[in-house]
């Protein structure tokens, strides 16, 4: 299955106030471009989707909500509802998360929209993405392959800006000694999914 391309958007997100339909959806204006929002209960607790018309742009722990800009910013609520594209891709992100969930699925095959992210972090969150299903690999290891290989600590903090957890994997990144280490949705549920791709 083809990896998905990371298509360009606004490199700084500024949102609006929210608006929350009667379909309990989010949607807020980032620089003109309209963002949906959804809840997902999963087995590792709830996740917030964020999605444009172009495709899914977030994905975010609620409980590390405040280290994922979208999710962050997203708090505020002052009603509105329509339907659009990017509808079509929450549903088809939460079909997908339902079948890797299940362990049915092992490869995401959703349309990105990372609308976010240097170009330090961009090129991080490509080699996470290169990271096959059920492996790990070491901050060094991502730095060695985005050809940085002294910024071990700075593709930490990339992994921690990632947009859109679960789908570009920065779970699977691991200390060089093997321990879990960071992780915006907690520690419990990186192991959680380091399991669930290992069984």
């Amino acid at each position: 299955m083809a990896k998905q391309v990371l298509t360009e958007g606004c490199s700084t997100i500024q949102l609006n106030n929210n608006r929350e339909g009667e379909d309990g959806a989010l949607s807020v204006p980032i620089r003109g471009k309209p963002v949906r929002t959804a809840t997902y209960e999963s087995p590792v607790g709830a996740l917030r989707l964020f999605a444009t018309d172009k495709g899914l742009c977030g994905l975010a722990f609620n409980k590390g909500a405040d280290k994922n800009t979208l999710a962050f910013e997203c708090d505020k609520r002052d009603g509105s509802s329509y339907h659009s594209t990017a509808d079509d891709h929450l549903a088809q992100a939460v079909v997908q998360l339902d079948e890797y969930f299940a362990g049915e699925r092992t490869d995401f095959d959703l349309t990105l929209d990372v609308i976010t992210g240097t170009t330090f972090q961009r090129a991080v969150w490509e080699a996470l993405r290169a990271i096959p299903y059920g492996q790990t690999r070491s901050y060094g290891q991502i730095a060695q392959a985005v050809g940085r290989p002294k910024a071990s600590r700075a593709v930490g903090g990339a992994n921690n800006k990632n947009p859109i957890a679960i789908i570009i994997p920065c779970h699977r990144v691991i200390g060089a000694s093997g321990k879990l280490v960071g992780f915006g949705g907690g520690l419990d549920v990186k192991e959680q999914l380091i399991e669930l791709e290992r069984s």
